[in-house]
């Protein structure tokens, strides 16, 4: 069985459209394409109960983003900032760049 392709990668700037942090814009911190969920900073933030250790010497509830399922983000355009769908165009050169659908700009470095 092959892995998914998600519509986002880690480093992109998304809002998120479904669930408690509806509207919220962060980054993604690391995508997990067998789950097809993506952790977001900022969004979906969970508070786990730490044991004191080497690094941390103070124990205690820390706040942390928990994954999320990845269709309840979309990217957030470089060009026109505003959330949009992408699509997939190949380039003259044979490359796969993602576009943004609003404003038919590429969207990948």
């Amino acid at each position: 069985m092959s892995m998914p392709k998600l519509h986002v990668k880690t480093g992109d700037t998304v809002e998120v459209i479904a669930g408690k942090d509806k509207g919220k814009r962060g980054e993604i911190l690391r995508v997990i394409p067998r789950e097809n969920r993506v952790i977001v900073d900022g969004a979906n933030m969970v508070k786990k109960h730490q044991r004191p250790t080497r690094q941390m010497m103070q124990g205690g509830i820390v706040e942390q983003p928990a994954p999320m399922n990845a269709s309840n983000v979309l990217l957030v355009c470089r060009n026109c900032r505003e959330k949009s769908r992408t699509g997939m165009r190949i380039l003259a050169d044979g490359r796969k760049k993602r576009y943004c659908k609003k404003c038919d700009e590429i969207v990948d470095r």
